[in-house]
């Protein structure tokens, strides 16, 4: 007989530069003061609101986190008290980050630590959109089906396929009313705005911390093996203890796992990993989740370089990595640009926090393009992929008032 479904939520130490008792409306505040061209990230350990791009790291032939610890140094020796480098990194390693330092920065404790996170906001998005799959479902599960044909071939064991949507708005796009609903969503998870060229915006709510570094402490928590929920309660339960059994899921679970363990473990000097998975929940799924903790062997790691260590997991592209990504070139009919990408923020001791970025959608003007995705393995059915990516859009879907 199963047990009862394990619901655990990560949250990173308390920010000692924040008291234990913030003051009410502190991070909410920062919330309500987002525009667009802003950049907004909150996170289950703090709330930032950046202006003014001061620094923009660098595109060129030196690793990503070498570049951004230079451009902490320089805004550093110009004057800069206590530089914050905040933006997002894409899928590709060999494609543009949008990086920056801003001139202003404002952080408060996080969203879920804020009384009036729970008040109701009189926000809306537009109603009227037009939708556009690409691929259209049918076509995505032939991928899928056509991708487990090749592992049950023996050419790779594990893909990430993803699918996305085309929302065009008769009106412009109310930005800081989606960030609204996303982040009154689940104030738990992390949600963020942050733009990524002229007239874009990333926008989302993840619920995947891909690692963060708070001194000699490592922290990531990888999730992959997912179900949507019910709002039935009993039926809710039984899909979450179902999740928990799962060979299929537990499987693809602890391969990320150990690419999680395996990446860390070199620049740590003890690595941590539970013996099994408990479960998190969004307002849309149940995910199989794993706390991995460590001991940081040199204090010249960076949170960043931690991240560029592990990105990408197979949680987001499959194993082996190089055959994974070659799928995903061949099936995938767009480019991925930051979904499954990174975003966070870091500084010049190395601290930081860096979130894989999925549940999101790219904003410009009138159209948003929503990003879905599913892990793909040899027991894999088309229609329960497809069923699983339909289910992840929802969390964006809600906040603009759409529907599938």
């Amino acid at each position: 007989m199963s047990t009862a479904p394990q619901v655990a939520t990560h949250v990173p130490p308390a920010d000692p530069a924040h008291p234990a008792h913030p003051a009410v409306g502190a991070a909410t505040s920062l919330l309500n003061a987002y525009t667009p061209g802003a950049r907004f990230l909150a996170t289950p350990g703090r709330t930032l609101l950046a202006h003014g791009a001061g620094r923009h790291v660098p595109h060129d032939e030196r690793p990503l986190h070498e570049r951004v610890n230079a451009t902490l140094a320089e805004a550093g020796a110009a004057g800069q008290e206590s530089p914050v480098v905040i933006g997002a990194v894409p899928f590709d390693h060999a494609a543009p980050a949008a990086l920056s330092v801003p001139t202003a920065l404002r952080i408060a404790p996080p969203l879920a630590s804020d009384p009036l996170i729970a008040l109701p906001v009189g926000v809306s998005g537009p109603a009227d959109w037009r939708i556009r799959p690409v691929p259209e479902p049918e076509a995505y599960g032939a991928g899928v089906a056509a991708a487990v044909e090749r592992m049950w071939r023996g050419e790779f064991s594990k893909v990430v396929l993803a699918r996305t949507l085309e929302l065009t708005s008769r009106t412009p796009l109310d930005l800081p009313a989606m960030l609204q609903r996303l982040a009154r969503r689940d104030p738990l998870g992390h949600t963020f705005a942050l733009p990524t060229g002229a007239g874009r915006t990333l926008i989302g709510a993840s619920p995947e911390l891909l690692v963060s570094r708070q001194g000699q402490r490592v922290v990531a928590n990888p999730l992959a093996g997912s179900t949507p929920r019910s709002t039935d309660l009993a039926e809710d339960v039984r899909r979450a203890a179902t999740l928990l059994e799962s060979a299929k899921d537990l499987h693809e679970h602890a391969v990320v796992v150990d690419a999680v363990h395996q990446a860390l473990a070199p620049h740590c000097t003890e690595v941590t990993v539970p013996a099994r998975p408990t479960l998190i929940r969004t307002a849309t799924m149940w995910h199989l989740s794993t706390t991995v903790t460590g001991t940081l062997a040199s204090p010249d790691t960076s949170a960043l370089a931690l991240a560029c260590a592990l990105h990408p997991t197979p949680a987001v592209c499959g194993t082996p990595t190089t055959t994974a990504r070659q799928v995903i070139a061949e099936t995938e009919p767009f480019d991925r640009g930051f979904f499954t990408g990174v975003v966070g923020w870091g500084n010049a001791r190395g601290d930081g926090e860096w979130i894989v970025t999925i549940r999101c959608a790219e904003a410009e003007e009138r159209t948003l393009r929503l990003y879905a995705g599913a892990g793909i393995v040899a027991a894999s059915e088309p229609e329960a992929e497809t069923a699983e990516t339909a289910a992840k859009f929802r969390t964006f879907l809600s906040a603009v008032g759409a529907e599938l």
